[in-house]
């Protein structure tokens, strides 16, 4: 699993059948510390995250396994409101 931000979402109108209804979000990974780091990657949106927010991804067989019905990369499975890193709150909603 993963730390990310949403920052945009991807329209594709036309797409595999598993994926009709479901929201496709651009993420970029992101530190405990909402430190953004790394490359941008679409994930399929699994509970209705809007962009800015800071969600929780699961890549590979995980992500596969959230979906179940369509092979996919990445899911978003969470959307994070705290984050608490030695006792002390690095990040909040």
């Amino acid at each position: 699993m993963q730390l990310g931000r949403v920052i945009g979402s991807v329209v594709a109108t036309t797409r595999s059948a598993g994926l009709d209804g479901r929201p496709l979000r651009l993420v970029r990974p992101t530190s405990e510390k909402d430190a953004l780091l790394g490359d941008v990657f679409v994930a399929v949106d699994t509970v209705g995250s809007g962009e800015g927010e800071m969600v929780l991804v699961v890549t590979g067989s995980s992500a596969r396994a959230v979906v179940g019905d369509v092979e996919v990369d990445a899911a978003i499975v969470a959307i994070i409101d705290e984050i608490d890193s030695g006792g002390k709150p690095t990040y909040r909603k």
